[in-house]
């Protein structure tokens, strides 16, 4: 495995091009592809497959880099402190991007504080000629600032920062808003919903724009964007729309798709809920609180598989949601569907990898 990662550093020192290390609790991939999407209006660009973002996955993407890249944009995962240090000797970035921090691998790193101490590793080596971009609107990486010397830029939407959004207006498969920028005012149509995603877009607009990418280059690289699997999908089924954020989960990342049901959905809301794995000792509480959320987007009905997501159930119940069901597996869920369904329904899925969620479509219709 070592002798592999030096090779995959050697070859990556063949290229003087920019490669953009992007890394985040929640958003990485999809800020990933965003980002290429952006960059592709004006460059040649290659980028992590799917989510190949380890100690494997990260050397195997650099060694498919050919001449004619122009850049290249890679993801940064971890399951400890040390592995995204790791990761950044191999691929040698010069931009670095943070998206936020939240308790993905809770079980692992059994803090917040670990967490954010393991992300800015991406911050601490990215060299003093190169750029940093956080989000302003995340303490712990807003705090990350200090952890570099390079030039950083911040985006966000609820406190100053150099790319801000405003006037955002959610639509069923898009969003409309508005950012600063140097001063001015800029308009965006994002083919994606949900303000987690706005965050996600400005980082990427972060990144065009110090690439000297006009507005114009940036819209057409939006307009053009592929997505990968099973994340925040929105598809029509039969008269009922479902929105497969199947992937994975964690706390921040289910309210996020919460939030989007609450907000793209025309008639009833249903959510669809898996476990959420890896919280350790936070577990219990942290799928209580998803309850409290459901309620507080005045989401209809509630489906939840496993037995941590029994929290979530038990939880919605006592908020005052009355459509509650515990299903024993994927069958169970997809026959309370199709006994439950109305016609104009919005439908979440959503769980942590192990849990397969995106399995409650197959054969529902």
């Amino acid at each position: 495995l070592e002798a592999y990662q030096k090779i995959a550093c050697c070859y990556r020192r063949r290229f003087d091009i920019p490669v953009i290390a992007i890394t985040g609790s929640n958003g990485k991939t999809t800020t990933k592809d965003l980002t290429a999407s952006v960059l592709s209006s004006k460059y040649n660009v290659h980028k992590t497959n799917a989510n190949f973002n380890n100690e494997i996955g990260l050397p195997f993407t650099l060694l498919q880099l050919h001449q004619e890249h122009d850049v290249a944009v890679v993801e940064m995962g971890m399951r400890g402190i040390g592995h995204i240090k790791d990761l950044m000797n191999i691929a040698e970035p010069n931009i670095g991007v943070v998206t936020n921090v939240g308790e993905t691998h809770m079980e692992l790193l059994g803090s917040i504080d670990n967490i954010a101490q393991a992300k800015g590793e991406l911050v601490e080596d990215i060299p003093e000629s190169g750029l940093v971009i956080l989000n302003a609107d995340d303490e712990h990486v807003k705090k990350m600032a200090h952890k570099t010397k390079a030039k950083v830029i911040f985006f966000g939407i609820d406190n100053d920062a150099d790319v801000k959004a405003f006037n955002i207006k959610y639509f069923e498969t898009n969003t409309l808003f508005d950012f600063s920028y140097g001063g001015k005012i800029y308009k965006c149509k994002l083919p994606l919903v949900g303000k987690h995603n706005v965050y996600n877009a400005l980082a990427a607009i972060a990144v065009g724009l110090d690439m000297k990418l006009t507005v114009e280059e940036i819209q057409k690289g939006l307009d053009k964007l592929s997505l990968s699997a099973m994340r925040l999908a929105v598809m029509k089924i039969k008269g009922y729309t479902f929105i497969n954020d199947a992937y994975n989960a964690s706390p921040m990342s289910m309210k996020a798709a919460i939030e989007s049901l609450n907000t793209i959905a025309a008639k009833r809301k249903i959510a669809v809920l898996g476990d959420m794995l890896e919280l350790g000792s936070i577990s219990a509480e942290a799928h209580r609180k998803i309850g409290d959320i459901l309620a507080d987007n005045n989401i209809d009905m509630v489906i939840t598989l496993g037995e941590q997501a029994k929290n979530i159930s038990d939880q919605a119940r006592r908020s005052g949601i009355s459509e509650v069901y515990e299903a024993k597996d994927h069958e169970e869920i997809k026959n309370i569907l199709k006994l439950n369904l109305q016609t104009g329904d919005t439908v979440l899925l959503k769980g942590s990898r192990g849990m397969k969620m995106e399995k409650t479509l197959e054969g529902l219709f």
